[in-house]
């Protein structure tokens, strides 16, 4: 009889590492391990690493030291360091945190229950940071209590291929290579089928999927996704400006389940920024797939990633970013300082700015982003919106004219935004959540929007 055991997944970082951590989840399931939602009640823990941004290392670290104590108090307590991070810096995290049992790189997630064993039955410590040339399979894993059961990512490739100055991508997740078609079909179905309603189809750079190998072009993919029963909609993300065709922009007004809205990193919206970084585009190229974009799909919410205090970012560069978000008017950005990372070139680059001018600069950004976001809501108000139902907010209704707090659901438009609406008796049972559900929107914030079900008006 198997021995029932505890794990906790600590995921740090991008929906890439959410994704493996389900892998992980999936894996470890046919070792007797179940997931737990804290710490002290584990018998296994494991960090899934970010290495993309200063920040998020120092995290990782951070963490570690907290198990330290755990550590003490259970000596049997086995303790795992997977993702970017335990592939960048291997060994050094044995050295640097001498209670920790494993570390397995990026391309080692398949490999992790086997290393887990051996953790288990020599009590060694272990190293895995092998990359592979072939994109190895882990089981499709459907059931758990702590994962999102309405929405889930499903990995299409991984890698990069366009070595951006400022990113570690390559270097710590290896080469673009895309996973089979029928693959990932099988995967969604197999999703689908235990009642997810909702896939992200994830890639660094999804516009490029399948070239390499010779496979179907990511709008196929997208098409023949499209078809699969009990499926009600479909995000993707990250897209490549250089590789976005007019084919792919033409799906979003082809495709019924493909939700109208795009994350298109700009980055800078100086061409000078740009070519520093090895974006392989410019400022105009950009703007003429925003157009294009928007004249294929009138409605599509555009989001995007801003870095600001690249190498050699002049006060004009910056300006140009400023203006670009103003002429694109974006839904929503994430912004970052940047930060130099280990093996990417710009951490050698000159011209570096100072972490005030780079702080001051984010500032701005963020500030002139939130001013778009909310006269970007404001439209919405008045308008009825389908969103997908994915449970009972925290927050309490607190937008009723009665002083009585109430409970409220929320869900997501097709462009990405929350939509928080007052909870009924209609509404009160299990089964509302998954469903799409048309929403008259009422009122406006700078993160969320508020509304009323258009059948409970009626």
């Amino acid at each position: 009889m198997m021995v029932s055991k505890n794990v906790y997944i600590h995921t740090i970082g991008c929906q890439m590492n959410v994704y493996d951590s389900e892998r992980i989840a999936g894996g470890l399931a046919p070792l007797g391990y179940r997931q737990v939602s804290e710490p002290e009640s584990a018998d296994l823990v494991i960090l899934n690493t970010c290495a993309i941004r200063e920040k998020a290392e120092q995290k990782v670290f951070s963490f570690l030291g907290r198990m330290a104590g755990l550590k003490r108090k259970n000596p049997e307590l086995i303790i795992g360091v997977g993702g970017c991070v335990a592939q960048q810096e291997g060994r050094k995290i044995l050295d640097r945190a001498p209670y920790l049992d494993l570390v397995f790189g990026t391309h080692a997630v398949s490999r992790l229950p086997i290393l887990i064993q051996q953790v288990e039955s020599t009590g060694g410590r272990l190293v895995d940071v092998a990359l592979s040339d072939t994109i190895q399979e882990s089981p499709v894993y459907t059931d758990s209590p702590i994962l999102n059961q309405i929405s889930r990512f499903v990995t299409i490739m991984q890698g990069c291929d366009n070595y951006c100055t400022y990113c570690v991508v390559p270097y710590v997740r290896g080469r673009e290579m895309s996973r089979s078609p029928e693959r990932i079909l099988s995967e969604i179905q197999a999703l689908a089928d235990s009642g997810i309603r909702e896939v992200t189809l994830l890639g660094q750079n999804v516009n490029s999927y399948g070239k390499k190998e010779g496979l179907c072009d990511f709008s196929d993919l997208l098409s023949r996704v499209n078809e699969i029963e009990g499926l009600l909609r479909i995000r993707f993300t990250t897209s490549h400006p250089k590789d976005l065709s007019d084919d792919m922009i033409a799906t979003f007004s082809r495709l019924d389940k493909l939700c109208k809205h795009i994350h298109l990193p700009v980055q800078s919206g100086s061409t000078r920024i740009l070519s520093r970084m090895n974006r392989k585009y410019t400022r105009d190229m950009y703007l003429e797939k925003i157009a294009r974009l928007r004249e294929s799909c009138p409605d599509i919410a555009i989001t995007s990633d801003i870095i600001v205090g690249f190498p050699g970012e002049t006060p004009e560069d910056f300006e140009d970013t400023l203006s670009l978000i103003r002429q694109v008017a974006y839904d929503g950005l994430f912004a970052f300082m940047y930060s130099d990372r280990p093996n990417a070139p710009a951490a050698n680059f000159p011209g570096k700015i100072s972490e005030a001018e780079k702080s001051e600069r984010l500032q701005q950004v963020l500030c002139l982003q939130e001013i778009l976001t909310l006269e970007k809501n404001q439209f919405l108000v008045h308008s009825e919106q389908v969103i997908l139902v994915e449970g009972l907010s925290q927050r309490m209704n607190t937008h009723e004219t009665s002083s009585e707090a109430s409970p409220q659901w929320y869900g997501r438009t097709p462009g990405h935004k929350i939509v928080h609406f007052p909870e009924t008796e209609r509404l009160s049972a299990s089964g509302n959540i998954g469903r799409l559900k048309t929403i008259r929107i009422e009122k406006a914030f700078s993160h969320s929007l508020w509304g009323r079900p258009v059948s409970q008006e009626e």
